[in-house]
């Protein structure tokens, strides 16, 4: 009987490795000379070593004796079968691992010969703001998978089907016996597909499937909000041997504008009028969604008054309508001409409160400016 090498040969570490260091040589390792992906001759017994050589090391206990004594320091019984004995199950974290990486997890040992739905597919629209108030129809133009017309999606050449897998019998899994357990692994002859195709469709290379551009009409309801998706059953990628086709999300972007903004399903802009229309009232012009409206200002109007226009706001498919709300600004006049200023001189002394402060006097009020200002 041969010699056996020693283990961190064998895992190609320095005996001073750490534990981080001898499981990622042996990960490795594992997945290079696994039964199920290495064919070669001596695969399974390079696995058997590895596996035996890890079990040792990556047990502190195992590894102080081994270190201590070498191969006599360690019980021959607990490697009953050369590595795949009753050691073995201490290992399910890493061979978890490993499996999932060569089989897919496991979905991989589920057959995927059956009809399958579609990927979703979403797209970003930007729309204006009147467009989101008051609805609109927009033409889009999406990529996606659709079903080959040649094969009509089944990806066989006209005149030609597909056959059962011959490896897995349909199932799209085939099982490998090692020791006295049994993997199941993905039927590398289907590739889980349970059916194989002779004579793949030219068109679609058997797939089934091509992409191409279309075109979409997509109604926009009024109402709609930046962050709002709609749903299109049916638009997005072509199922596969059957299946339904995904569904197509549009993802939506509101532009601002110049004058309003919405707040819920209310309107706000801010308008600017004079000091002597806020003082006396009047009407003036306001700019809605729906045309030129207007409104009075009673006199004595103060800045920040607002004032609502019911139904001049988004027509919500949710909450009805909403309404517009004006908000009034007073402006205060600049660069005034001299007879302005004799009249708001002359305002001034009639005002009560102004007389109370000495506002309104010539003599009082503008000779003490003067006067502040060393005239």
């Amino acid at each position: 009987m041969a010699a056996k090498r020693d283990y961190y040969e064998v895992l190609g570490v320095p005996k001073n490795a750490s534990d981080a260091e001898i499981k990622k040589a042996f990960r490795g390792l594992a997945r290079q000379y696994h039964p199920d992906v290495n064919k070669s001759a001596d695969a399974v017994e390079k696995f058997k070593e590895i596996n035996e050589a890890y079990q040792v090391l990556s047990d502190s206990q195992k590894r102080a004796a081994y270190d201590q004594f070498g191969h006599a320091g360690i019980d021959p019984n607990a490697f009953a079968g050369g590595g795949f004995g009753g050691g073995f199950s201490g290992f399910g974290d890493i061979f978890g691992d490993i499996f999932s990486d060569f089989f897919g997890g496991g979905s991989s040992s589920q057959r995927r010969n059956g009809p399958r739905r579609g990927a979703d597919l979403r797209y970003d629209l930007d729309i204006s703001f009147e467009e989101a108030v008051f609805g609109c129809e927009k033409e889009i133009t999406v990529q996606k998978s659709v079903a080959c017309t040649t094969c009509a999606g089944s990806g066989a050449e006209p005149g030609t089907s597909r056959k059962q897998c011959p490896v897995c019998k349909g199932r799209g899994t085939v099982s490998i016996s090692q020791g006295f357990f049994t993997i199941q692994q993905t039927c590398h002859q289907c590739q889980g597909e349970g059916e194989i195709i002779d004579k793949p469709c030219k068109t679609c290379s058997g797939t089934g499937r091509l992409k191409q551009s279309a075109k979409l009409k997509v109604k926009i309801p009024a109402g709609v909000e930046t962050g709002q998706k709609l749903k299109l059953s049916g638009e997005g990628e072509a199922g596969e041997k059957g299946g339904p086709s995904g569904s197509l999300y549009i993802f939506i972007t509101v532009g601002k504008h110049d004058f309003f903004d919405r707040v819920g399903d209310d309107i706000i802009c801010e308008k600017d009028i004079t000091f002597p229309l806020a003082a006396l009232g009047g009407e003036i012009e306001v700019p809605t969604l729906k045309g030129v409206v207007k409104i009075k200002i009673p006199a004595g109007t103060q800045t920040g008054k607002t004032f609502r226009l019911r139904g001049y706001g988004v027509k919500s498919f949710r909450n009805g309508e909403g309404d517009q709300l004006v908000k009034i600004f007073v402006r205060t006049p600049t660069d005034l001409t001299a007879k302005q200023r004799e009249l708001l001189k002359q305002l001034a002394e009639e005002d009560p409160e102004s007389k109370a402060t000495g506002i309104g006097s010539s003599k009082s009020f503008f000779d003490k400016v003067k006067q502040a200002l060393g005239g």
